[in-house]
């Protein structure tokens, strides 16, 4: 009988105390995770592609205003191809850096920004650039085929294509102004035989 009772008590003092544990282990997840998706995302962080120093995979299509676009026809620019999406939270936060090295390169003439739209409405896409700004081609990908053709598994991932339509770097996760000026550098060095 005394085994019973103490079974019992043990029983109805841990369905006192489940809950609690449940609340608190509930609110260590939930402050994690706020922490972080409110966090920096990881910044120009260069990694290794299969495409370097290769041809770029040419893309073809039409961009959010309706304009024609090939990446070919940029030859003799340095050419920064950004596959991104509206719903993309990291795409988000860096999207004022993009705009920040696009203004910086527009004006002085060496470098042009193109955006790729990954498995986004282009409606949607279209409404992020009208708020957010952007005044740089953004060519729509309705069948996948370039996001296949770069190897896309998530966004963002930035390619830095050189004059010579090769691929020179890619970029894996948030970007920087300062971060892409530098990738740019050393490209531009590497490829003129002036890197250290």
């Amino acid at each position: 009988v005394d085994a019973e009772v103490v079974a019992s008590a043990t029983t109805a003092s841990r369905r006192r105390v489940a809950p609690f544990v449940a609340v608190a282990v509930a609110l260590v997840f939930a402050g994690l995770f706020v922490a972080l998706s409110k966090g920096e995302p990881a910044t120009d962080k260069a990694v290794r592609t299969p495409l370097a120093g290769r041809a770029a995979p040419d893309i073809n299509g039409t961009t959010l205003t309706g304009d024609s676009f090939s990446l070919s026809g940029q030859r003799g620019n340095w050419v920064l191809v950004n596959f991104f999406a509206s719903w993309c939270v990291p795409c988000v936060k860096e999207h004022p850096e993009l705009v920040l090295f696009h203004n910086r390169h527009v004006q002085a003439g060496d470098a042009e920004l193109v955006s790729v739209v990954y498995a986004d409405d282009p409606a949607q896409a279209k409404a992020f650039f009208a708020k957010e700004g952007g005044d740089w081609p953004v060519v729509t990908d309705p069948s996948g085929g370039v996001s296949v053709a770069y190897g896309v598994p998530q966004v963002p991932e930035t390619y830095l294509v050189d004059p010579d339509g090769i691929v020179r770097a890619k970029v894996v996760g948030g970007v920087t102004a300062d971060g892409l000026d530098g990738l740019l550098a050393a490209a531009k060095a590497q490829r003129d035989g002036t890197a250290p």
